[in-house]
C-alpha cells in the first residue's frame, strides 16, 4: 500500500498514532510531503524516528530547507546569531515556527546534530509514482499553473518548496498532483482538517500543527484515515 501525509511541523503524538492506524507494515511505502520539522515541539523526534525507517520517505518542505540552512550555519564556529545579515533570517525562523527545532537540536550531540544534517540534506523534493495505473506526483507543493513546466519534476526547487498552487485548475489530464504546504481550509472551509481532493489534485495539509487532525490517504483505496 502507498500512503501520503505532510506538514507534520513536530506533532510526533499524531505521527505516531496514526503510523498505528494504517498498520503500516514493511511491504508498505509511506510519503510525507515536507515540513517534519517547526511549530510543534518534536520535529527531531520525528526525524530521528524516519532515520531507521526504510519504508518511509520525507520530501523536503520549506520548513525543513529553512532549518537546514539555520542549522548547517550554527555548525561553523565562526557563525553565531549575531552575525548581520544571518541574524535577520535565524530571527524570522525562529518567529515563523523554529523555535523548538532549535532548542532540541543544540541539545544533541556533534555526531547526532551531523546525522540530522545529513537526514535533511538527502530530502528530495518530489517523486513521481504510479499506483494502479495512475500517475502521481508529490511534492511539498507546486507553482500556479501559468508556472508549470510540461513535466512538473522540470519544476524549480524553490517552486516545489514555496509555490502556491492553483486548485481551481486541472495541470495535467494523466497526472494527480498531490501536495501539502496549504492547509485544506484554505483551499476551501468545508474541508478543514480534512483531505481535498478535486481537478486532478489531493492537498493532504490538514492543519495538525494548528490544531486540526493529521491525515493521511492510502492511494491504493483512497481511504482517508484521521488522528486528532
Amino acid at each position: 500500500m502507498i500512503y501520503v501525509m505532510s506538514d507534520l511541523h513536530g506533532c510526533y503524538e499524531k505521527y505516531s498514532k496514526m503510523l498505528s492506524i494504517i498498520d503500516l507494515k514493511e511491504t508498505d511505502m509511506l510519503y510525507i510531503l515536507g515540513d517534519v520539522v517547526d511549530r510543534g515541539p518534536d520535529g527531531i523526534r520525528i526525524l530521528f524516528d524516519l532515520i531507521r525507517r526504510k519504508n518511509v520517505i520525507a520530501l523536503r518542505g520549506n520548513h525543513d530547507h529553512k532549518a537546514l540552512f539555520i542549522l548547517s550555519q550554527l555548525m561553523k564556529e565562526e557563525t553565531t546569531t549575531a552575525n548581520g545579515q544571518f541574524a535577520k533570517q535565524f530571527e524570522y525562523w525562529i518567529s515563523d515556527g523554529g523555535l523548538p527545532t532549535y532548542e532540541n537540536f543544540q541539545k544533541l550531540d556533534k555526531e547526532e546534530k551531523l546525522i540530522i544534517l545529513d537526514y535533511l540534506r538527502a530530502m528530495p523534493f518530489f517523486k513521481k509514482l504510479e499506483v494502479n495505473g495512475q500517475m502521481y506526483f508529490f511534492a511539498h507543493t507546486v507553482p500556479e499553473k501559468e508556472s508549470m513546466p510540461e513535466e512538473p519534476e522540470l519544476c524549480s526547487k524553490r517552486e516545489l518548496i514555496l509555490g502556491e498552487p492553483d486548485y481551481d485548475e486541472i495541470y495535467f489530464d494523466n497526472i494527480i498532483l498531490v501536495t501539502g504546504h496549504t492547509p485544506t481550509e484554505l483551499i476551501d472551509k468545508k474541508y478543514e482538517g480534512r483531505v481535498w481532493k478535486g481537478n486532478n489534485h489531493i492537498a493532504v495539509d490538514c492543519g495538525a500543527s494548528f490544531g486540526y487532525p493529521l491525515g493521511c490517504i492510502c492511494l491504493d483505496t483512497m481511504q482517508e484515515y484521521y488522528v486528532d
